[in-house]
């Protein structure tokens, strides 16, 4: 189960920091992901770290977000900064779970709000 946190309102410029920590009889987590989805638009990728460290970003946050994760406690984290009206969007983490069932699971999704 993926439990996503940290959404929030907040004025173009301003950052938030948003978490998903994982529960449950985990092995390891392979590839964490951040997706998000606007209102009448399709998800989108907006960042993903590997087990090794990797990272890659959809290039309309390149620069203002950054991902991470703390393999000990089961978490990632995306840091939101220097936040544009048009990063409003529900944000959905995603995780590559190895336990005793394994898969690709999501997060309930956090609302991010941006005011011009």
């Amino acid at each position: 189960q993926l439990q996503a946190s940290g959404g929030g309102l907040v004025q173009a410029g301003g950052s938030l920091r948003l978490s998903c920590a994982a529960s449950g009889s985990i092995f390891s987590i392979s590839t964490m992901g951040w997706y998000r989805q606007a209102p009448g638009k399709q998800r989108e990728l907006v960042a993903r770290i590997t087990s090794g460290g990797s990272t890659n970003y959809a290039d309309s946050v390149k620069g203002r977000f950054a991902i991470s994760r703390d393999n000990a406690k089961n978490t990632g984290y995306l840091q939101m900064n220097s936040l544009k009206p048009e990063d409003t969007a529900l944000y959905y983490c995603n995780m590559v779970i190895i336990a005793a069932v394994s898969g690709n699971y999501w997060g309930q999704g956090t609302l991010v709000t941006v005011s011009s």
